[in-house]
């Protein structure tokens, strides 16, 4: 019987970046070297969504300025779904948009009904920097759509307007982990 690794058991988990970090602003670089390094920070950002009980996490999460994101996430018939990639570009939106409640490691313990696309597809590589080809619909696709957004520099509360913006940004301003450096998001 052949063992399987579980991923994240040989990572540790890193210190996210929250809110106000200048580091979810920027958009992220490609990845050029598929190596062990690359393997190790999978791992680490495996550990790190597992112990923040996340359902996906992109490396700017934890300060890494690179395009990758792991992901365990279930879609809406509740088949879950598990994998990482590397460079992702977000290809293709379809279906309704259904706003949604969404979340975000980022900002701990805050929720906003945010509008996404109901299908997403999005290619990109493995960590051995094989071709890689991810479709979701539901909860899935929102993950998808969502962790594409973090590479890009954007955050879920950047898709708000009106009311449910300023609720989510007044609530990160009064939450015990805003950052006191100024205004929320900046």
């Amino acid at each position: 019987m052949r063992s399987r690794t579980i991923p994240g058991s040989a990572g540790r988990p890193r210190p996210l970046r929250i809110l106000g970090d200048p580091a979810l602003k920027e958009p992220c670089r490609e990845v050029t070297a598929f190596d062990g390094e690359l393997a190790r920070l999978i791992e680490d950002m495996y550990a790190t969504m597992y112990a923040a009980r996340g359902v996906g996490l992109a490396a700017n999460q934890i300060g890494v300025p690179l395009r990758v994101f792991v992901y365990d996430c279930p879609d809406d018939e509740d088949v879950r779904h598990l994998g990482h990639l590397v460079n992702p570009r977000l290809v293709e939106t379809d279906g309704p948009v259904i706003r949604g409640s969404e979340g975000c490691l980022s900002l701990p313990g805050i929720e906003a009904g945010t509008p996404r696309h109901d299908h997403a597809v999005v290619e990109g590589r493995s960590r051995d920097g094989e071709p890689l080809t991810v479709a979701g619909t539901g909860f899935f696709a929102r993950c998808l759509q969502h962790e594409c957004d973090h590479l890009d520099g954007g955050l879920y509360v950047d898709r708000l307007t009106g009311l449910r913006r300023r609720r989510a940004l007044r609530a990160a301003a009064k939450a015990p982990w805003a950052v006191a450096a100024g205004e929320p998001g900046r």
